[in-house]
């Protein structure tokens, strides 16, 4: 009997240590496939799509450390969704990272851009962490590192790349039912909003121009561009730009875009082109048409939820007002951020 016990204990004590060891493998959105433990309590985010997912899927207390432009990147008022963010360890950010930084902080996965340098996934790598690459994107092979891809249908790359990442995400940090819940809200809304400019024909659409700092835009591509296609605008980059890109004021003048629209991020932009002599022969200028976005209109190259939730919607209705009498935009992102931020959203909130 005696023996049997310690036989028992023995194969007990076997399990335990498979239990604790337990493993699985991903594929991320590089195609890579990866090992990582079975549960993942302590993750590193050097991209700030992914930061921004974590936090709407409530993974906000397995984040251990941060990029050092997430407040460039996402705005400093995101620290309200996660106000710890301001005390976290920054060991690299979109194209760097820091190993020693990284290893003291002993992280179980890394998250990172899919245009993260191969040097530096791989020295992630070598110092035994998981790295888990992120696009939002849904590439052809050859594509899926490329910033600014080759696309032969950019609605289909986008719309289920948004689903894949948010799937992958979520199931490294064990969320998935949350990831399924934001998957469902974010395309039962924008189907239910962009239906009234769904049939505007191109030649009718109202002609926007995405004003990023330093006369960058996005072209073909970006999500920026769909974003304004729901919204049943035309960008007018999308011709002759593919991928983020910066052109000449020559360049915007001969568009003579109906509207600007600038990011949350980059208020100044606003500023800069309402104070220079040399935009004030453009329509959008003349017309006093030049709008900063709300903070949840992400038009940014890759898509977020709340963009296509509640960012459609609200270019939608500021360039078709008529079609969208009886929303309330500022009801619809409340009814967001109290579910996927879990805070009270106020219109008038400090950019």
């Amino acid at each position: 009997m005696l023996i049997l016990r310690h036989i028992a204990l023995a194969f007990a004590c076997v399990l335990f240590t498979v239990s604790a060891q337990a493993e699985r493998i991903i594929t991320d959105q590089l195609g890579r496939q990866v090992t990582l433990p079975d549960h993942v309590e302590r993750v590193v985010v050097l991209q700030h799509q992914t930061l921004n997912i974590l936090v709407q899927l409530n993974a906000q207390n397995e984040i251990t450390g941060v990029m050092k432009s997430w407040k460039k990147q996402l705005g400093p008022e995101f620290s309200r969704f996660m106000p710890e963010i301001a005390t976290l360890p920054m060991p690299g950010d979109l194209t760097e990272v820091n190993i020693e930084s990284l290893l003291a902080i002993h992280p179980q996965v890394v998250f990172v851009a899919n245009y993260a340098p191969s040097e530096m996934i791989q020295q992630i790598q070598n110092a035994g962490i998981p790295v888990v690459a992120v696009s939002l994107r849904k590439d052809a092979d050859g594509q899926q590192d490329k910033m600014n891809p080759t696309m032969g249908d950019e609605e289909q790359a986008y719309n289920e790349g948004l689903k894949q990442g948010i799937r992958l995400i979520a199931d490294v940090v064990g969320r998935k039912p949350q990831g399924e819940a934001l998957i469902k809200y974010t395309f039962d809304a924008r189907k239910k909003f962009n239906a009234p400019v769904a049939n505007i024909p191109n030649e009718q659409k109202i002609r926007v121009y995405m004003a990023n700092p330093n006369l960058m835009t996005y072209g073909s591509g970006k999500y920026t561009g769909l974003m304004m296609n729901h919204a049943g605008a035309l960008n007018v980059a999308a011709a002759t730009v593919k991928g983020a890109r910066q052109v000449s004021l020559e360049q915007v003048l001969q568009w003579n875009p109906q509207v600007i629209f600038v990011q949350d991020r980059y208020p100044q932009v606003v500023t800069e082109i309402l104070n220079d002599p040399n935009w004030q022969s453009i329509d959008a200028v003349k017309n006093h048409r030049v709008w900063l976005m709300p903070e949840y209109a992400k038009a940014w190259g890759y898509p977020m939820p709340e963009a296509l939730a509640i960012g459609e919607l609200w270019m939608a209705k500021k360039l078709y007002p008529g079609a969208y009498k009886n929303v309330d935009v500022d009801a619809q992102a409340q009814a967001y951020y109290q579910q996927f931020y879990r805070v009270n959203w106020q219109p008038d909130a400090p950019q």
